[in-house]
């Protein structure tokens, strides 16, 4: 299982998200970070940055 934690791109949210593979992953940031943050423009660096903080789960602190 794959996990992203917000908080390790946005300090202070405590939003996270788990899926079978990165992609999904990436999609539900994507949401989240336009609901919650007010993101209106997803930028590929922005993708950059979700990617290299998804982890496996068993190795999440």
């Amino acid at each position: 299982m794959r996990l992203f934690e917000c908080g390790s791109l946005v300090p202070g949210c405590a939003w996270h998200t788990r899926a079978d593979n990165d992609a999904e992953v990436v999609r539900r940031t994507v949401d989240h970070m336009r609901q919650a943050h007010g993101e209106t423009l997803i930028r590929e660096n922005m993708i950059d940055n979700i990617k290299v903080r998804i982890v496996e789960e068993s190795q999440a602190a």
